[in-house]
């Protein structure tokens, strides 16, 4: 993507973000609207992923977090917002975008109307960025994946290690185990 048409796609993403409901985010494809705001099993299952870990990560200057801003890589015209990142408090001095390369890991939480985005856009973009763990918690099927190791293929970076799990078992992201039991599911229909 030129860089003309990445700084165009940020300045409207930018100006939507107050005015229309949902996320956007910027994906080597163009421009990705989840159009849902996020609904209460997504974020009880966020808030609880951010406590849980916090519990074990044995250090202070380590942050589950879980607002702003985005993770960006301007010349590779990627920006991606992810539910939970894990990432030193250092790395989160300054203005601006973080550095997609300074996460620990990235943890996304399945969003029931655009659940591609999350199974397949960004596991194609956080190896691209430089992320090495993507966790994927779906409460459409009360099942997730850890994903690591990133290696290069044809297509480009990817994650040659995939661990699922479902829920109601521990699973491991980096160096932290946390229980996946008593998260949310989405309702039926």
């Amino acid at each position: 993507m030129n860089a003309h048409l990445y700084k165009a796609m940020r300045e409207f993403v930018q100006s939507m973000d107050d005015t229309l409901p949902g996320k956007f985010e910027i994906a080597q494809e163009g421009i990705v609207h989840d159009l849902a705001a996020p609904n209460g099993p997504h974020e009880l299952t966020r808030a609880r992923i951010r406590r849980r870990l916090e519990k074990v990560m044995p250090t202070e200057a380590l942050v589950a977090h879980t607002g702003t801003p985005d993770v960006e890589d301007v010349p590779r015209g990627i920006m991606r917002h992810p539910d939970v990142m894990l990432i030193a408090e250092t790395n989160m001095e300054g203005d601006g975008s973080f550095d997609p390369r300074t996460l620990i890991a990235a943890i996304e939480v399945v969003s029931r109307s655009n659940p591609e985005n999350d199974w397949v856009g960004k596991m194609r973009d956080y190896p691209l960025l430089g992320i090495p763990i993507y966790a994927i918690f779906d409460p459409r099927s009360a099942t997730g994946a850890v994903l690591t190791d990133i290696h290069s293929t044809p297509d480009g970076p990817r994650y040659a290690t995939r661990k699922d799990f479902v829920y109601g078992e521990d699973v491991t992201i980096a160096d932290w185990t946390i229980s996946t039991a008593d998260l949310p599911h989405y309702p039926e229909g």
